[in-house]
């Protein structure tokens, strides 16, 4: 009978460590057998998701709902997909929490605590779309990098905090301002304290506009840890990562911010079209904005089965980054004709708009609904995956579920 192998001696001291005391009888713990206290947390649990949520990764944490899941017009958190790109603060006081403001174009760096933004500047509460520059990766063929998101990496919640543009004013901004930069609280995957883990940011134009906040409730409430809390920036209509969570340090540039992840294909796409799989040179990406224009169908989910002579009515969401949706249409032959739905104006610049229809289907058998969304220059869905880029990003195809009536 083989002798069980005990963890070594280094091993122990390491696990000792992460559990903040000693480990008692550590030496008699089998080999491959991990503390309770260091294993894994269930992430739905965690951050208060439902189950029927699609994890992704883990490392860092990334899950994204389900279509149906999206049907809410204000989306609650069990429905709010998971985007972190390193490993979440710990020990957040807000009581103590500050905010910095310097960079090349400031007059004079000043921070804020979180009492001081609350209260010296009026609050403002908005909705507001944020979607992953990712969402819908995994349909682009050849395959491309990152996490393989589907259609639920874009939520529209309701933002409570206060103008960016207020506090840049109360600092004071030199005439040179090109760009700001956002610092955060998460610690990168390799815990090493000299390297951020994203540190992206926007143009001062998008800075100063009337909807860029900095966000200290989400839904009413504080803002869940895993979404920012206790302060974060909301750039509605611009891919999310725009958006830091768990802010300390904005920083205002003469030039375009290159902090982490603003530079190689990171949420950059070719400047012009190129061959899928092509590989693109440095100074032919250009930086993601704007989101395009998109839809999605939240009910009923796909698989949907109706009798025969019975109509059906589908609803859902469409937003365009910057732009307004003033056109939403439905297909049942595969786009070969198009009917409109019922479309709502939004409830404030940048928040998602609601659509139904009422549908009719001539004869018994296996249909698909297609859902397309047209902005307000004109701009339409595509019906297959548009242009293929090294990271996947932007795919706007239009929305399709399966219904069968018999």
């Amino acid at each position: 009978m083989k002798r069980r192998k005990f963890i070594s001696q280094s091993t122990l001291a390491l696990m000792s460590s992460a559990l903040g005391a000693d480990l008692v009888f550590g030496a008699k713990l089998p080999h491959g057998l991990v503390p309770l206290g260091l294993a894994d947390p269930d992430p739905f649990e965690l951050f208060k998701k439902d189950r029927e949520m699609k994890l992704l990764n883990d490392k860092p944490y990334n899950m994204e709902p389900l279509a149906h899941h999206l049907d809410e017009e204000v989306t609650s958190n069990p429905y709010i997909f998971v985007r972190n790109n390193g490993l979440l603060p710990e020990k957040i006081d807000a009581s103590t929490w500050t905010l910095t403001i310097d960079g090349e174009s400031v007059v004079k760096p000043k921070t804020y605590t979180l009492q001081e933004l609350k209260s010296k500047f009026q609050s403002y509460t908005y909705q507001l779309t944020l979607e992953c520059g990712g969402n819908g990766r995994a349909e682009f063929d050849p395959p491309t990098k990152g996490n393989q998101w589907d259609i639920g990496a874009v939520y529209c919640a309701k933002w409570t905090g206060i103008r960016l543009k207020d506090v840049l004013a109360d600092v004071g901004i030199k005439s040179n301002a090109v760009y700001i930069g956002y610092h955060a609280a998460d610690e990168h995957l390799s815990r090493d304290p000299a390297k951020e883990s994203i540190s992206r940011g926007a143009p001062i134009a998008k800075a100063m506009q009337e909807e860029t906040l900095l966000a200290f409730q989400m839904n009413g409430e504080e803002i869940p840890l895993v979404h920012g809390y206790p302060l974060r920036l909301v750039a509605g209509g611009w891919p999310a990562s725009v958006s830091g969570k768990w802010l300390q340090r904005i920083s205002v540039r003469d030039r375009v911010h290159d902090g982490e992840k603003m530079g190689g294909d990171s949420y950059r796409v070719p400047c012009t079209p190129v061959a899928p799989g092509e590989a693109v040179k440095d100074e032919n990406m250009c930086i993601i904005e704007s989101m395009p224009v998109k839809s999605l169908i939240t009910y009923p989910k796909s698989g949907a089965m109706l009798p025969k002579g019975k109509n059906l009515t589908i609803r859902g969401h469409a937003w365009a980054g910057e732009y307004e949706v003033t056109k939403m249409e439905y297909s049942i032959d595969f786009g070969a004709t198009w009917k409109a739905c019922v479309l709502r104006k939004p409830v404030n610049r940048l928040a998602w708009q609601h659509f139904t229809a009422e549908i009719k289907f001539p004869q018994m058998g296996y249909y698909e609904v297609w859902a397309r969304a047209t902005d307000s220059r004109g701009v339409a869905q595509p019906m297959l995956v548009p242009g293929w880029n090294p990271k996947g990003y932007l795919n706007n195809a239009c929305h399709r579920i399966a219904v069968k009536v018999s």
